[in-house]
Order: C-alpha cells, then sequence, then structure tokens
C-alpha cells in the first residue's frame, strides 16, 4: 500500500516525512543527505507492539496525549474540567516550494493543529512549528505544546552534546551516552538561562568523539521558558521534543484563537559536530540579514576600569587611551544615570547624571566622537530599582503577587515587559536617547530572572501567560529598534550568556556570552558557544581578569587572539596599561582588523578541544583565498631548547592539497598536503602561548 511522502530539500540534505501506515499521524521517513530517502526507511519497525500502541512505537512527527499515551506526547490538551487527550484525523496537506503543512483535527475536543515545516535557503536547516486553532465553542486547556518532535534511528542510543555551566561558566560542552529513559534541560528563569542553552546535537553512540559521522542538531528559538527533552524509546530510536513552558503550567486557548509554537531549528551534517557547527553558522549568518555586512568595530567599554565610578574626564581618559591603541567604539557602562552611585538605586531612571556629566551629556558625547570613536551606552530596560522615581510613580509596573513580599535579586525589581504600558515606556526612552544623543551602540542587559511573577489585577491568573507576553514585548522592543534606529549595533546580554537564542540574535547584532573574561576559562566557554552559534555574533573582550576556574597565568597575546576568535572588544584599564602593553595592542587590533571579515563571513573549524595541549580555530574565507588559524598552548611545554623537542602541530583542514599557502605575517610557505598532512607548526613557550596565522592561498 502506498502512503503519501513529502521530502523537503536543503542545500545538501532531504527531510521525508509521511503519513503513517498506522494511524493518522506523520512520521519521519528519512533525514540526512540527499538521495537517503531512496530505501527503506531506516525508522521503520516491525509493528509488533506489546504493552503499548502502535502510536507510542512509530517514529511520529507530533503526537498528542490519548493517541499516544505511554512513550511521551508532544501535546496536551483538554477541555477545562474533562479528561485529557485528542484524538485526531488527518485534513489535508499543503505542500510548496520548501514549505509543507500538514492539518489534523479533533472535531470532538475542538482542535485543528497544523504541522508546519520551511526550509531555510542557503543552509542545511529544516525549521519546524505547530499552529493551533480552537475550533470549538469552549475553550481548551493546552497543558503541553511542544513545537515539534524529532527521531533519530539508534539501535545502541545515541550520544547527547549540549551546553550547560552557571553564571561565569556558560557554554561548556557536556556529553552523555543516552541507552534508554529520558534527558531533559530547560529553564524557567523567564530567559534560556546560564544552565542550559537551547540547542542539543546527537550523535550514534559509536561514533568518533569528534570525527565525521552524522551528526543531528536542534535549536529552540525562543528567550523565555522552554524545555529540550530527549527520550530513548523501544525498539532502538531516540525522540526528541521541544518547546516553551508556560509560567502558570496551561495556556487556555479561547474559540476562535491560534496559538503558534516556537519555531525548532533542526540541522543535519555528515561531518560531525564540527559540520554541524558550520550549518548552524551558516543559519545564523541568514538570521542576522543585511547586516552581517556591517564592520563589526573594535569596542572599549569602560565597566571594569571604572564601575559605578563614572564622570566625564575618566571616561574621557579612557577613550583616549582607547583611541590610541586602535579601538573604534566607546561604550560607557552601568553608572551613567542619575541615583546610580551602586547597585541599589537609579534603574529605571534613565537620564544621564548632571553630576558627572556637568558640561552636559551631549558634550560628552561630542567630545568622545571627536577621537574618532564611535559612541554606545549599556542599559537594562526591563530592570528597576525599588527607590527609583519610575518604582514610585508606577509600582504597578513590576511583577509582583498582593500578600507577598517582593524579592531583590541584585537589588532590583524585574518590570513585567507584558504589560503595553511598560513596552510603551521602553520604546519612548529608547527612541528619547537613541534621538538626543549620537548613539551608534546599545548594550541591552538583563540581571535578574522573574521571581514574584504575577499581574495583580489583570484577572484569574491561570488565564494569564506571563512568559510569552514578557518575550512579546522583549521581541516588540527589539523590532522596534530595528526598524526605527536601523544604523543602531544591538548587543544583547542577561548577565552574561542568559539569554542567547535563535529569536535574540535574529534581532542582535552580537552577544555577550559570558562575564568571566579571564583567559583560559573564556577559551572554554568560547569552544562550546561556536558549537552552537557563529563567531560574528560573540562579542569578546581583552581584559586583566585573572582566572575564575583555571588560574593559570596567561599573555596578553593569549587574551587578544581568544577575543579575536569573535568580535573583538577591550575590556581593561588602560590607563593601568604601560607603553609597550598598549604597542602589543596596537599591534594585535591592527591585525584583527586585516582578518576580521575571514572570521565573521567565513567557514569555521574547530581544531581540538581546550583539554588538548595544543587547539585551535581554522577560518576559511568564502572564496578559499584565506585562511585564519588562531592557536593556543594549554598544556605542558616540551622543555625545548634545554632538552630535545619539537614544534606543536595543528593539523588543517579542507585545504587544497595541491595549492601552496604563504604566512602573511612571517613569510612562512607550506603546500596544502603539508598543513593536512603534518599541520601549521608552533614552538611555544612561557611568553608565547597564543598565535594569529593569516595564510594566502597561492
Amino acid at each position: 500500500m502506498t502512503y503519501e511522502r513529502w521530502t523537503l530539500r536543503t542545500d545538501t540534505t532531504s527531510y521525508t516525512v509521511r503519513l503513517s501506515p498506522d494511524g493518522p499521524w506523520a512520521e519521519l521517513d528519512a533525514w540526512g543527505p540527499h538521495g537517503c530517502e531512496d530505501g527503506p526507511s531506516a525508522l521503520d519497525w516491525s509493528r509488533r507492539t506489546h504493552f503499548l500502541t502502535p502510536a507510542d512505537a512509530a517514529p511520529a512527527e507530533y503526537l498528542p496525549y490519548g493517541m499516544r499515551p505511554f512513550t511521551g506526547s508532544d501535546l496536551v490538551a483538554s477541555r477545562p474540567g474533562r479528561e485529557r487527550g485528542v484524538w485526531w484525523e488527518f485534513d489535508g496537506a499543503e505542500a510548496g516550494e520548501g514549505s509543507l503543512r500538514l492539518a489534523f483535527t479533533d472535531d470532538v475536543l475542538g482542535l485543528r493543529t497544523v504541522l508546519c515545516y520551511a526550509t531555510a535557503p542557503g543552509t542545511d536547516v529544516v525549521l519546524r512549528w505547530t499552529e493551533h486553532t480552537c475550533t470549538g465553542d469552549e475553550p481548551l486547556r493546552l497543558e503541553r505544546f511542544d513545537s515539534a518532535a524529532v527521531n533519530v534511528p539508534a539501535p545502541d542510543g545515541v550520544r547527547l552534546t549540549y551546553l550547560t555551566g552557571q553564571w561565569s561558566q556558560e557554554f561548556q560542552r557536556t556529553r552523555l551516552d543516552l541507552t534508554r529513559g529520558a534527558f531533559t534541560m530547560g529553564s524557567v528563569q523567564g530567559v534560556p538561562g546560564h544552565a542550559y542553552a537551547p540547542w542539543l546535537a546527537l550523535q550514534d553512540r559509536s561514533a568518533p568523539q569528534d570525527g565525521p559521522s552524522p551528526a543531528y542538531g536542534v535549536a529552540l528559538e525562543w528567550p523565555g521558558n522552554w524545555h529540550i527533552t530527549a527520550e530513548a524509546e523501544p525498539g532502538g530510536a531516540v525522540r526528541v521534543r521541544a518547546g516553551r513552558v508556560p509560567h502558570e503550567g496551561a495556556v487556555l486557548l479561547a474559540p476562535g484563537d491560534t496559538l503558534t509554537t516556537p519555531r525548532l531549528a533542526c540541522a543535519f551534517s555528515p561531518d560531525g559536530l564540527d559540520g554541524l557547527a558550520r550549518v548552524q553558522h551558516r543559519y545564523e549568518r541568514r538570521l542576522t540579514g543585511g547586516r552581517l555586512h556591517r564592520t563589526r568595530k573594535v569596542l572599549y567599554n569602560s565597566w571594569e576600569a571604572t564601575g559605578f565610578d563614572v564622570d566625564a574626564a575618566g571616561q574621557l581618559q579612557l577613550a583616549e587611551a582607547a583611541a590610541g591603541i586602535g579601538a573604534e567604539l566607546f561604550v560607557v557602562d552601568d553608572g551613567w544615570f542619575t541615583g546610580r552611585d551602586d547597585d541599589t538605586g537609579g534603574l529605571g531612571d534613565w537620564y544621564p547624571d548632571p553630576k558627572a556629566f556637568p558640561e552636559g551629556f551631549d558634550r560628552f558625547v561630542a567630545d568622545v566622537r571627536a577621537l574618532g570613536l564611535d559612541f554606545g551606552l549599556w542599559l537594562e530596560p526591563e530592570a528597576v530599582s525599588p527607590g527609583s522615581r519610575l518604582h514610585a510613580e508606577h509600582p504597578d509596573w513590576v511583577y509582583r503577587i498582593d500578600g507577598r513580599p517582593a524579592r531583590l535579586v541584585r537589588n532590583q525589581l524585574l518590570l513585567d515587559l507584558g504589560r503595553e504600558d511598560v513596552q510603551d515606556f521602553v520604546v519612548a526612552t529608547l527612541d528619547r536617547l537613541l534621538t538626543a544623543y549620537d548613539i551608534s551602540y546599545l548594550k541591552w542587559d538583563m540581571n535578574r530572572p522573574p521571581t514574584e511573577r504575577g499581574r495583580p489585577g489583570a484577572g484569574p491568573a491561570d488565564l494569564l501567560d506571563l512568559d510569552a507576553a514578557h518575550v512579546t514585548g522583549y521581541l516588540r522592543v527589539l523590532d522596534h529598534l530595528r526598524t526605527a534606529h536601523p544604523h543602531v549595533t544591538v548587543e544583547g546580554c542577561a548577565g552574561g550568556g542568559g539569554r542567547v537564542d535563535h529569536a535574540t540574535l535574529a534581532r542582535t547584532d552580537v552577544v555577550w556570552p559570558s562575564d568571566n573574561t579571564a583567559p583560559l576559562d573564556r577559551l572554554r566557554i568560547q569552544y562550546g558557544f561556536l558549537h552552537a552559534h557563529a563567531p560574528h555574533v560573540m562579542s569578546s573582550w581583552v581584559t586583566d581578569a585573572p582566572g575564575v576556574f583555571d588560574p593559570r597565568a596567561r599573555s596578553l597575546a593569549f587574551r587578544f587572539v581568544t577575543a579575536i576568535c569573535g568580535v573583538l572588544g577591550i575590556g581593561a584599564d588602560l590607563r593601568a596599561w604601560n607603553r609597550g602593553q598598549r604597542a602589543e595592542a596596537a599591534r594585535w587590533i591592527a591585525r584583527y582588523k586585516q582578518v576580521r571579515d575571514v572570521i565573521h563571513l567565513g567557514e569555521a573549524r574547530l581544531l581540538g578541544t581546550p583539554d588538548d595541549p595544543t587547539c585551535g580555530v581554522q577560518y576559511d574565507a568564502p572564496d578559499g583565498t584565506r585562511t585564519v588559524v588562531a592557536a593556543f598552548s594549554t598544556g605542558r611545554l616540551d622543555g625545548a631548547p634545554l632538552v630535545p623537542g619539537r614544534p606543536a602541530r595543528l593539523r588543517l583542514r579542507a585545504l587544497d592539497p595541491a595549492a601552496r599557502y604563504h604566512d602573511a605575517h612571517t613569510g612562512a610557505a607550506y603546500s596544502g598536503a603539508h598543513l593536512l598532512h603534518y599541520g601549521l607548526p608552533f614552538a611555544w613557550t612561557a611568553r608565547h602561548d597564543a598565535e594569529l596565522v593569516e595564510l594566502v592561498k597561492q
């Protein structure tokens, strides 16, 4: 018997869905390189079901509780006060160029669900999401409404790779073998959070640890509460579900209303985690759109130099030093506004402190720009200090629960950005600052999660959807910034890397992966970050910060090469640097400017890991004419020249073995075959622990 099948094609992969022969649902038939759909499905099964149902054993693309009662459903719906469960029928397909919509209806419950698919041109990403419409005359209660589920054949289980951490230790690459059972990660902090990133990669458990092998990845586009769950199911398959998590535990869908879930980016590469990273990078370059080709300027940020002690004279002194070493942008961080002598006050009252800028803030900005620098400003738009004028005038604007204490985190409260009046206030504040002053860079920070998350007076709490409302408000403000102030570069930050997801990345230019800028700590953070996110969005600073988790000393060169792996910034107190340090900094900045187009627009390859004595990142220009290698010494030295020793080597990848490659800095020349077989040599010493190499193809 023949069943309907649909194939979505990306640049090099195919994603084939079919109607199941076992019931009214869609299931995955094939996912991999072009042509993998030509043959018996690797996900097909014997159709023997002992103590479960066919829907529980099927590689279903999306199934509700009721039809799939035992092994993990993607939708849990009911009428209020009635039994949970959906039993739907197929209601038609709409297939277009690079798109597919499969509809299912339950007329008894009053629900229409559409499974949505779209390819992202120029990438190997298939986007999936779901639309739920209440078609009856009673509201529906949705306890779970995941975006999608993906299936991976794995007779012996899978190796999961995911990014874990905490504040100042984000994006740590972590691995887990899953043979049976379930693995879940997520956040209920109102943002993706520091503990887990909304990204997961899967490989067969027997695949090489860091070599080419089929790799599947999912990433959720949602800057609020979320989960990703992987379940090793009976019969040798692993199924991954992902979606948002409502703060109230459920969402009520009114008659006629439609709920659209966040998009899930589903990626495949035959080249392991390294190849999967490049798929993710290409997709994020597409998300950036036309802003991708805007030069990401060398930034100086004053926070680590001055903290809250901000005044015009001190900031100008730093700006002069920054301009002197080649910085292109000066950003004043926290402490520039009224009432902000420390972290106990001022948030919400976004007016420059006249005591700190006695000749006016506009004069100060003009003085910075006269040095040849662009000007940027830090804000925390969602935050408010209890003693601020804003809080005195609008105490109802903060999240709170009547009869419960208002808990302070970092001495501040959080505005309910789901309210339109709060959104309007934030928009008006940003418009005022960006119109009154010549500001070309905005750093949006968020330093506390919502705790007592309520909105008294807005009706029954179980009818609200506060998490989605906050996300909607956040994205509305960012969309306004992009439209009303297109020249402004926007940096996303949430106490470091607490809000990094595709919805944020589509609306910002860079994100701040971590507040930890210590050299070896930062190297490990960036190594994990680059598995899921592109170099052109990774803001990284050179500072004097000592190690938090790895205190081994490293050179200024190591700090610069680490920061050059993304978008270079400086945060050290330049007033304390001697002439030699400033001169070295100027040389590194000049070298960065020569290669940043390759780093931001090229193909990145991760060479080894920070656990190896030598590791690095290789960046290849889109036209293949230049290769940039950032290399690091993280292990013991070989004792040379006191005892016999040989240079460390990094084997490069994807070069032309027949071509010659010329080192633009030293003049050394290599064949492509040599670099692929033996590798690029590095003679590490205690003082020479990092290098940046630019190879030009002859």
